[in-house]
């Protein structure tokens, strides 16, 4: 048996753990309905003495709209500080790197007011910098200006790299990542990316929670975002089967996570076994 299903090898990891940081659609709910068992693990987590953060790669709204929908969903207590979102690692990043950033996002209203917000400047006829979002609003005349644009050689990154969206009844949308590949093979030009996996979400992580990166595990149902973004890391990567990611994914893909649970409710039955 590998390591990742063994149970006292799971409860010897989850000790270590002081922060979880959640992904959200695919591990604590479905398109638009809560998994039965997220309140318990959420309250379990606290009794626990442990601590969380939600974390959504899904860039087509920001963190103030994320908390409204836990809210309705029946999370309690959630703050917009609560829920880290890859479009603040993407923003921090044009803060610290462009003096005067002149950007053009391709994206929804959502993910453009959340630029606007912190106080980055939206030019779509003059960009010094292209952002590519998860668009749910995408056009074909915004898409071919933003292209034309990357073609000219303006820089160019991307917010999150995931190919699909997963939603309610096993089905998914294309997301960013399927976006950018529209994009590259219209300008031979392919991203950065700034959320899962990349390096930059791990260090916005462990600045804006506090924690180090040994008393963190990201728990999510995506190989390539959620388990990724901690190789070569000393954060911990626990995959919950509950979305995108299988079990033969898990034990034969190129993704290892360090621990996999058949969903959330298992780490719960694990915390109330240690400390309840």
């Amino acid at each position: 048996m590998t390591k990742a299903l063994d149970s006292r090898f799971k409860k010897e990891q989850i000790k270590k753990i002081k922060c979880f940081v959640l992904d959200m659609d695919g591990t604590i709910y479905l398109g638009n309905e809560l998994f039965e068992f997220t309140p318990e693990f959420l309250k379990t987590v606290k009794s626990a003495g442990k601590d969380y953060r939600f974390f959504t790669n899904n860039s087509s709204r920001n963190s103030k709209m994320y908390a409204e929908k836990l809210k309705k969903l029946g999370v309690e207590g959630v703050g917009d500080n609560d829920v880290c979102i890859s479009n603040e690692v993407v923003i921090r990043y044009i803060k610290k790197n462009y003096k005067d950033p002149r950007v053009f996002v391709l994206g929804t209203p959502a993910l453009i007011e959340n630029f606007k917000a912190r106080g980055i400047e939206i030019d779509e006829q003059n960009p010094n910098l292209m952002v590519l979002g998860f668009d749910t609003t995408l056009s074909y005349d915004r898409l071919s200006r933003f292209c034309q644009f990357v073609r000219d050689g303006v820089d160019y990154i991307g917010v999150n790299p995931d190919l699909n969206c997963p939603m309610e009844g096993g089905k998914f949308i294309p997301d960013c990542g399927s976006i950018a590949r529209l994009v590259e093979s219209s300008t031979g030009r392919f991203p950065e990316f700034f959320g899962k996996p990349s390096k930059h979400t791990l260090d916005y992580v462990v600045d804006v929670t506090g924690y180090k990166e040994n008393e963190i595990a990201f728990v999510g149902d995506r190989l390539y975002t959620d388990i990724a973004v901690t190789e070569n890391s000393e954060a911990a990567s626990i995959l919950v089967l509950t979305g995108e990611g299988t079990l033969d994914e898990a034990l034969n893909g190129e993704h290892k996570p360090d621990l996999i649970m058949r969903s959330l409710e298992e780490i719960t039955e694990i915390l109330k076994e240690l400390y309840l």
